[in-house]
């Protein structure tokens, strides 16, 4: 089985091999026995351009059209035809070759795809009233409980519900140290357990998991091809016919209006049709930004096309959601304050209560913090999410609001009234306020604070280094986000805003700035990252309208990986310009040397069919580790028995 695999994946090497060895063969013979050496060139251009000459037929059948592959087959016939055997098969051989080297590179992006598929288990061991079961992961349900034994592969994303153990998440995360998890910790699919046995509460279905959207969005980044890609698809069409048209008046016109002998005037329009051919022209582009992408996968940073690895390259500003991506976005309660004789800890238990719902990162610090304090919370009725406001719903037969101060409508006394003043004062201290509201009147105030991520401050400088300007969207007050702000260096604010607020200042970024990347991770920020020239969301903690509307995907929500993004793009960017404007000029300088100095077939075969080699090496140097040198990989499956010792350690 695996050595049918290999030999898929490596046949076009291998035929390009043997064709070389072939035509060594063939030459050997030339000078002894001619019609054996003929023989041996025939199987060299069977061997090395089946795949070719099968890949033109099918392009002409299906989509009537020519292209490059068709073009060099004919151009080796036809030097064939005349005589020149050897410069025919070294043309269809440096061909293949070239060839080889392009699904390499693709194959290089496949095999991140199947690597991460490797760490996919089959099946899991569900736990259930009747016992233990192993049962394929396709059939596991939400609220399913599964056992993990220690050194197994989770199966699933869930939470831990009993149990401890060291857990490696570094196929998802890139983390390269085990993360210790106990009751009530996240856990992901394909990551390796230590030591501790686990029992882990199912959150998502399989197709539903981080690990399932990384394969997906790998397997769509494949498929999507940038525009300069696409303008040369369409330039090969009209090129390749302009070629075929040029070669057949080089052949007809000396020979019927000058005279000149058909012989001559056929072997000059063969070394056209060879150095005229776009080869490298088409191989410019589609190496390098596959490269690009399989490096970038291998690190956690998927780009969904190749388009947007170019996009990527151009943007001259980046707007960011400030909670869950400038900030880890698990705030924490610091301050609780209660109004109209109510107690503290009764206005946490209701807004709790209220919150139980909720999945906002607010809501579940506020659920968190009464948890911590052995409050019993009871569900309301009539839940009501309020999209950048709050929340409303019914508890114990009345209605109750909470979130800013401006959502409920309270009497002008109560506007000036001293919650008003301790809600200023909170908010001067950088902190988020949230308001409990009984019918229209302030009950309690609750403070959060959210923790800035640690790399944040280098981030925005770095980005800021590169010539892009930052900004900060939020919907927060505007006293906490310029809190946050200017910890991070961050001048342009833009606080209190709705969802669509966001896309109007994303809107007007672009319009200043001509390309604008969005980063976010919450359901609300999606239509942010819609209109965005790029839209980047948090892989980890990123929400499924966030993941499914973004063009990049930070998989271990490292933000530092924007700037590498932007970083990998410009490379790439200059990269294939260096190829385009090389393929260009050598084409040009064989055509004039064709026609000015009379250039030899050989020398044609090589200058042009070097030229394609070249840009193609050029473009998989983005397979090395740059910009990611000095970060840690994403670990793929044949990193098993690495994973386990770093467990061990």
């Amino acid at each position: 089985m695996q050595l049918g695999e290999d030999l898929k994946r490596y046949g076009e090497g291998l035929a390009a091999l043997a064709s070389g060895l072939l035509i060594a063969v063939a030459w050997s013979l030339s000078s002894a026995a001619e019609s054996a050496s003929i023989a041996v060139y025939v199987l060299a251009f069977l061997v090395g351009g089946f795949a070719k000459a099968k890949e033109g037929w099918l392009t002409l059948v299906r989509e009537k059209e020519l292209d490059v592959n068709l073009l060099m087959i004919v151009a080796a016939i036809g030097a064939a035809g005349i005589g020149y055997w050897t410069e025919g098969a070294v043309l269809i051989f440096i061909f293949s070759l070239s060839g080889a080297l392009e699904t390499y590179t693709m194959d290089r992006s496949s095999r991140d795809i199947s690597s991460l598929m490797g760490l996919k288990p089959e099946t899991a061991v569900r736990c259930s009233e009747e016992g233990e079961s192993v049962v394929p992961i396709e059939s596991l349900n939400v609220g399913d409980v599964i056992l993990v034994r220690p050194g197994e592969r989770i199966p699933a994303d869930g939470l831990v519900r009993e149990g401890t153990s060291s857990v490696n998440q570094a196929s998802i995360t890139g983390e390269s140290l085990p993360v210790d998890k106990g009751q009530g910790d996240e856990t992901f699919a394909g990551t390796l357990n230590g030591q501790g046995a686990l029992f882990i509460e199912v959150t998502k279905r399989s197709d539903s998991t981080l690990l399932t959207k990384m394969i997906r969005l790998v397997q769509e980044a494949q498929s999507e091809k940038p525009a300069t890609q696409r303008f040369i698809d369409k330039l090969e069409r009209i090129y390749v016919r302009l070629v075929l048209l040029a070669t057949a008046l080089l052949i007809l016109a000396p020979p019927l209006l000058l005279g000149a002998s058909w012989e001559s005037t056929f072997y000059k329009a063969m070394v056209f049709l060879v150095v005229a051919s776009p080869c490298a022209l088409v191989a410019a582009t589609m190496p390098a930004v596959l490269a690009a992408i399989s490096s970038g996968a291998r690190h956690g940073l998927l780009f969904k096309g190749g388009a947007h690895v170019d996009a990527i390259a151009g943007i001259r500003a980046i707007a960011f959601d400030k909670t869950g991506t400038l900030t880890l976005g698990r705030p924490d309660v610091t301050d609780v304050a209660a109004f109209g004789g109510v107690g503290e800890s009764e206005a946490l238990r209701i807004a709790a209560s209220l919150e139980s719902l909720s999945e906002h990162p607010l809501a579940r610090a506020i659920v968190r913090e009464a948890e911590s304090r052995g409050l019993a919370l009871r569900r309301p009725s009539g839940f009501q999410a309020l999209i950048g406001w709050g929340i409303q719903a019914e508890w114990e037969g009345e209605t109750w609001r909470l979130g800013k101060a401006e959502l409920g409508v309270p009497a002008e006394e109560e506007r000036s009234a001293e919650w008003t003043r301790v809600a200023a004062e909170l908010e001067a201290q950088g902190k988020t306020v949230t308001v409990l509201y009984r019918e229209n009147v302030v009950v309690a105030i609750i403070a959060l604070r959210d923790v800035v991520r640690p790399e944040a401050k280098s981030v925005v400088a770095r980005l800021r280094g590169m010539g892009i300007e930052v900004a900060m969207l939020t919907g927060d007050s505007r006293r906490a986000a310029a809190a946050i702000a200017g910890e991070l260096g961050i001048a342009r604010v833009f606080a209190e805003l709705l969802p669509e607020d966001k896309v109007a200042k994303v809107k007007e970024l672009g319009a200043g700035f001509r390309s604008v990347a969005m980063v976010g991770d919450g359901v609300n920020d999606a239509p942010a990252l819609a209109v965005a020239s790029v839209g980047i969301a948090m892989g980890g903690a990123g929400s499924d309208a966030a993941l499914e509307t973004a063009d990049i995907v930070l998989m271990n929500d490292d933000i530092g990986r924007i700037a590498d993004a932007v970083e990998l793009g410009r490379r790439t960017r200059r990269i294939v310009k260096a190829n385009i404007a090389f393929a260009l000029g050598v084409i040009s300088l064989l055509i004039a040397g064709n026609f000015a100095a009379g250039l030899a077939l050989p020398l044609g075969v090589v200058g042009h069919e070097g030229s394609t080699i070249l840009v193609i090496l050029n473009g998989l140097r983005l397979l090395g580790g740059a910009p990611f040198r000095s970060r840690t990989p994403l670990r793929a499956a044949g990193a098993e028995e690495e994973a386990r010792g770093g467990i061990r350690a």
